[in-house]
């Protein structure tokens, strides 16, 4: 649907207006920002039309309206001012960056933290299980004579490490030889080829040295699962509850937030570098009050994980959608650069 210039500001008035307050929006409030070159019974008179196309809600008869989802919908695709993050907002994303462990897993939870503490909302940072994620190499670090430390390092820059004890004095012949046969097995392997058949026919090519070597090849097998099924962090719980028209259905929303499959669906759902999903657009009941904007990070051209912000329906879209971009810009090139080097 298509508006004239007039109702389009109306409409944009009105969420702008929404965002700000929370409250309902009366036709001489609307007339008053139009500067008086309206009267208010010609806006209230487009407001009646915005309300028939479905764009504006009256939640009390003798109340202003409120825009519904699809109002914020129009808002966000047709009328929302683009705006770029001042200095020093991206001052203090890049101070994350410049500053934090270049192990992922870290800085996915150091994202999710920032975000919570920088945006007011709820933030889930996770890495995506997909089938181009792949084995990139493993190191075999002996600790003592007995100990490893096995690193993986999977395609989308997620480092996962395990202690394993052995039977046999690790020298560094055994360590070469092992850490060779590992890599040559499954350095360039998706993980969801590195099944526990997988693993066991690489055992048994090992002929008299199978039972020698079982401890860590199960033990890879179990890096393998963990970085297969990806790393879910979420921070800003209270900042849901600073909103009071969440707190009717907070309980329901948390323990929707707290499920592994639910977040990893509705992050992983859209092929889309960044999408925002208002109320009702949601399938779930629980986030019929809720908006969900998710940018995905990538490495190279393959995403590899995503950022999602969770919180009411009258978010700041034109200030946290640009934020949520930048972020996930700077997140690509980290990842992108420690993979360059090697890490």
């Amino acid at each position: 649907m298509e508006l004239d210039q007039r109702k389009a500001r109306i409409l944009a008035l009105i969420v702008e207006s929404y965002i700000e307050t929370g409250e309902p929006v009366g036709s001489k409030a609307i007339a008053a920002k139009l500067g008086g070159t309206v009267s208010s019974a010609t806006v209230r008179n487009d407001m009646a039309a915005l309300s028939e196309l479905q764009l504006l809600e009256q939640p009390h008869t003798s109340a202003g309206r409120i825009p519904s989802y699809l109002g914020i919908r129009y808002y966000i695709d047709r009328l929302m001012p683009r705006r770029a993050l001042d200095s020093e907002e991206q001052s203090e994303i890049d101070a994350l960056f410049n500053y934090c462990d270049p192990d992922p897993d870290r800085v996915l939870e150091g994202a999710a933290e920032l975000l919570a503490r920088t945006t007011d909302c709820f933030v889930v940072s996770t890495t995506l299980s997909r089938q181009s994620l792949y084995v990139r190499k493993i190191e075999i670090i002996p600790a003592t004579a007995h100990t490893v430390v096995i690193l993986l390092l999977a395609s989308n820059g997620m480092v996962k490490n395990k202690v394993c004890r052995v039977n046999f004095d690790l020298t560094p012949n055994v360590v070469e030889f092992f850490q060779n046969f590992a890599n040559g097995s499954l350095a360039g392997r998706s993980l969801n080829e590195i099944t526990r058949r997988y693993i066991n026919s690489m055992a048994f090519s090992l002929g008299e040295h199978t039972d020698i070597f079982a401890p860590l090849l199960a033990a890879i097998y179990e890096l393998c699962r963990e970085a297969n099924d990806g790393q879910i962090y979420h921070s800003g719980t209270s900042n849901l509850l600073a909103h009071d028209e969440m707190l009717a259905t907070a309980n329901q929303l948390f323990r929707l937030l707290g499920s592994r499959e639910e977040m990893n669906r509705m992050l992983g759902e859209s092929t889309q570098g960044l999408f925002v999903s208002v109320g009702r657009e949601n399938s779930l009941i629980e986030m019929e009050n809720s908006s969900l904007i998710v940018a995905k990070y990538r490495i190279g051209e393959d995403s590899i994980g995503a950022l999602g912000l969770f919180g009411p329906l009258r978010m700041d879209y034109a200030r946290l959608i640009p934020h949520l971009e930048y972020f996930s810009g700077m997140l690509s090139k980290m990842l992108s650069e420690t993979l360059d080097h090697g890490l």
